[in-house]
């Protein structure tokens, strides 16, 4: 095997996804391993790591699989080296920008969640606080 593959089990530790949300993944066809061992064992790079990366960074901001899908796709093409028109290299920003945005109003939703359930955390300290001991 190449120093430059890891068996999923490493990039399972490394990603901190379980075996099986990397298998899902391959099933939707969100992540597909670069390579088999003679073996048959899936082999992945460093490349496949940073996908799963994007996919695992996603999903909690609430977006789809669907989503995930489209967005790998425009990153792909704009990394591709693939020559693009003018026309096609804006709409692909444009997709990744408005995924930028969804991103960043979730950011600010779960900001604001966050700061909610610490005023109520030091609430109730300060209620426990004055509590009369028992």
């Amino acid at each position: 095997m190449s120093s430059e593959h890891m068996q999923i089990g490493e990039v399972a530790a490394r990603t901190e996804l379980s075996l099986r949300t990397i298998r899902h993944y391959e099933e939707t066809g969100l992540v597909i391993p670069s390579a088999r061992s003679q073996g048959g064992f899936r082999l992945y790079t460093e490349a496949d790591v940073a996908r799963l990366m994007v996919i695992r960074r996603m999903k909690p901001l609430g977006f789809t699989l669907d989503q995930m899908r489209d967005l790998l796709a425009a990153t792909d093409r704009l990394d591709s080296g693939e020559e693009l028109t003018t026309d096609e290299r804006e709409a692909l920003l444009e997709r990744v920008r408005g995924y930028e945005q969804e991103a960043s109003e979730q950011v600010e939703k779960l900001r604001t969640q966050l700061a909610r359930a610490e005023d109520f955390a030091a609430t109730l300290q300060e209620r426990l606080t004055r509590a009369p001991a028992l």
